[in-house]
């Protein structure tokens, strides 16, 4: 026990680097699957194995993008610049993203079922208020007040978090393609569909180049939390 309270910034800060790796190294090998589970050429059933070797490669990005937000908080809390956290606000922030990761597993275990598809749709939802408070939290920061204690030489801190939040709009426009892609291939499943393939060439089209994006933008997180430039 004296060694994880010794060691507690420094464990965290190696879990949260794991969960980086993930993330990124997650998201470059969905991009990848994506060109075998729209490729027309295929047939269905080959189609379908490669959506699941995607959806098993993906599992592990959203469990480092939900993993990261705490691991930061965390370490926020130790830095000074998240006081909200003190005492017994942090094991209530910890549960909260317990719920928040089990509900991510279930949307994966569950997903090739209705009940899949209204969970997965349930953790988007939770997004939206979660990246509200982000980025609210975050500019506050920048003019001195809020929950997050931040000031010159720690605005690397509130813009890491925006950019991360920026980063979660961004995923929830990749986990949207992800679930029509389960929609889609049922109706595929009955029977050749010229507009369900139409539909998933337009949609994969737009989230490869949000993926584009969301690499630089994660690269940046990352940067800001290395460096802590100003």
């Amino acid at each position: 026990m004296e060694f994880l309270t010794v060691n507690e910034l420094s464990i965290l800060r190696w879990v949260h680097i794991l969960a980086m790796v993930y993330w990124l190294g997650g998201e470059w090998g969905v991009f990848q699957t994506s060109y075998h589970v729209t490729n027309p050429a295929l047939s269905l059933e080959e189609r379908r194995r490669h959506m699941e070797t995607a959806y098993r490669i993906d599992i592990l990005a959203r469990t480092g993008i939900v993993l990261l937000l705490p691991l930061g908080l965390h370490m926020g809390k130790i830095y000074g610049f998240v006081p909200w956290l003190e005492g017994s606000g942090i094991w209530w922030m910890w549960l909260f993203f317990a719920v928040w990761l089990a509900i991510t597993w279930t949307a994966f275990i569950k997903r090739e079922t209705d009940i899949g598809i209204t969970v997965t749709r349930a953790e988007e939802l939770l997004r939206y208020p979660l990246i509200a408070a982000l980025f609210v939290s975050a500019f506050m920061a920048f003019g001195g007040s809020g929950p997050i204690a931040s000031g010159e030489g720690n605005d690397w801190y509130p813009a890491k978090m925006a950019l991360y939040a920026f980063a979660l709009c961004i995923g929830l426009f990749l986990r949207l393609v992800m679930r029509r892609w389960t929609e889609r291939f049922r109706i595929l499943a009955m029977g050749p569909d010229a507009a369900q393939e139409a539909a998933l060439a337009r949609e994969i089209g737009m989230a490869r180049l949000a993926a584009y994006i969301y690499w630089i933008t994660i690269a940046s997180v990352c940067f800001l939390g290395a460096v802590k430039p100003f």
